[in-house]
């Protein structure tokens, strides 16, 4: 908390040889920035500018049309036009995620102590554990032009294991520290390359139910430029064991620098395309970078 002139903590400081200095105002430094630097810093503001005045657009949609008349505001917005305005929002929220994502930044990194539990959170009821014996992961979009059946088996055999501890964060507001161990996204990609032109990959789990325990295929859209981020894991294991139906047995995505709803559990298909595919939430009207 910034101490104010009245603040006796701040007269008790002052009274200490040598304090006040630290205290006192110093002339500003002259630094030299590389002009990549700022024009990449300009850019960020501008970007940011925009966010800013998109988020007060879509926000000021929604407001009372008493408060909007008293703000002198058209109060004459339909309900289509205020769910334009905030999906413009929402959308240009994600267009700048995007823009200032980087693959060289590391999100934090935990140790054992400091794992806490993980419920199970599927979107609707847990599947029933038969799927398990006839599981395998279908990958199409590749550079070969044919389509690839992979089981669990030959996936620990081929790829080497790497293990973090990272949050899963959730839309929802809470979060978790998880310990995963899998293979990196980065090497599937490596070993079986997607075609030249693809940017996406769209990650499907056919053994998703809704909550009254009906099929209902889970399917996410995510960038492979996250894809390929080395903390980007196809998960086969939490807390040092096979993963449990509740988890996504036997393959699920852990990409820590999305949003819960993007790691798809019991991920049954991939594909990569150049265009963005769709998405099961962004359907819904939720957003579709979901970037942390």
């Amino acid at each position: 908390m910034k101490a104010t002139d009245d603040d006796p903590a701040q007269a008790q400081r002052t009274d200490v040889p040598g304090v006040a200095s630290l205290f006192r105002e110093r002339p500003l430094e002259q630094l030299e920035l590389p002009s990549r630097l700022v024009r990449r810093s300009s850019r960020r503001a501008v970007l940011l500018y925009g966010a800013g005045a998109a988020s007060l657009v879509g926000a000021g949609s929604l407001l009372p049309p008493a408060t909007l008349g008293g703000l002198g505001l058209s109060t004459n917005a339909d309900r289509t036009r205020r769910e334009w305005l905030l999906n413009q929002a929402l959308r240009l929220d994600d267009d700048i995620a995007e823009a200032l994502y980087s693959r060289d930044r590391m999100v934090p990194t935990y140790d054992k102590a400091q794992i806490t539990p993980l419920k199970n959170n599927y979107n609707g009821a847990t599947p029933d554990p038969s799927y398990i014996a006839e599981w395998s992961l279908l990958l199409d979009g590749l550079v070969s032009g044919v389509s690839l059946s992979l089981n669990i088996q030959s996936l620990l055999a081929r790829f080497a294991v790497h293990e973090q501890i990272t949050r899963l964060v959730c839309v929802e507001g809470w979060s978790a520290i998880a310990w995963w161990s899998g293979l990196r996204f980065g090497d599937l990609l490596s070993a079986y390359p997607p075609v030249s032109q693809a940017k996406w990959a769209r990650i499907e789990s056919s053994v998703n139910l809704d909550s009254a325990g009906n099929r209902d295929p889970y399917f996410m859209s995510l960038d492979l430029a996250t894809a390929g981020h080395q903390q980007t894991l196809l998960a086969t294991h939490f807390n040092g064991r096979p993963l449990t139906v509740e988890h996504g047995a036997p393959l699920r995505l852990v990409a820590p620098m999305k949003l819960g709803l993007k790691n798809v559990k019991a991920i049954t298909r991939i594909s990569y395309t150049a265009e963005e595919p769709a998405d099961y939430w962004a359907n819904r009207g939720y957003s579709r970078y979901d970037g942390i």
